[in-house]
């Protein structure tokens, strides 16, 4: 069988990633599709999934290209998101530690927080478990999914006539992403000030398109406020 060339614990993650993508691909193709929609080309759409690799930033990052905003707004915004990936590093570095500086650099690449969630859970549940090519078979086949999707979506996008608009897919699929996250107190708290304050800054007018950067660290600001109040 063609599975016995590679590592069973790869192909043990490759098939916990199943049920992960079906969820994954339709987000790549709004993200996709989106991306068109704010003005990029098929080719920079692919190649900012590429370079990227990361849902929720690069939606907040396609919005605010499509809005014109400096650079450097779109660059900090996408890594205000992106900061609990340092969190889901560490933790992860344990299991890891072992591996090559390289083999870590790749495993950083294609870090997510379903391939976070999946790995963790299995680690500690089975220490038997190869955990790099276990991780690699759930991240790999995530980015493979995302890529395509992402891709198809651009295409897609391309050939939606400019008089239809593509501006609604954003702020559902935002509103998609954040709903499923607000789990406990602290998430709720990140998610209803976060919304309050775009509100409120989109309705007041800020420069240089910070709107969502603002909203962004005053969501994560209100929820760690939450959480530690809970801790006390």
């Amino acid at each position: 069988m063609p599975s016995e060339r590679f590592h069973p614990d790869l192909v043990a993650g490759v098939r916990a990633a199943g049920p992960i993508l079906v969820g994954i691909l339709p987000f790549a193709l709004v993200t996709g599709i989106t991306a068109i929609g704010a003005g990029l080309t098929i080719g920079e759409a692919i190649g900012m999934s590429l370079v990227v690799f990361a849902g929720a930033s690069q939606l907040a990052a396609i919005d605010l290209i499509g809005s014109n905003a400096p650079f450097l707004v779109v660059v900090g915004t996408a890594v205000v998101i992106n900061v609990r990936m340092v969190m889901y590093s560490a933790s992860l570095a344990p299991y890891l530690q072992a591996c090559s500086l390289r083999m870590r650099g790749v495993a950083a690449y294609v870090l997510t927080d379903q391939a976070y969630a999946a790995s963790v859970a299995e680690y500690e549940t089975n220490d038997g478990r190869a955990r790099l090519p276990y991780y690699l078979g759930i991240a790999f086949s995530l980015w493979v999914v995302w890529q395509i999707g992402t891709a198809l979506g651009a295409v897609l996008g391309a050939g939606v006539p400019d008089a239809l608009g593509l501006e609604f897919a954003l702020p559902l699929v935002f509103l998609a992403l954040l709903l499923p996250a607000m789990k406990d107190t602290g998430t709720t708290a990140a998610g209803l000030v976060g919304g309050a304050v775009a509100l409120a800054v989109a309705t007041v007018g800020v420069p240089l398109n910070l709107d969502l950067p603002i909203a962004a660290a005053s969501g994560v600001a209100a929820g760690v406020v939450v959480d530690a109040w809970g801790e006390t």
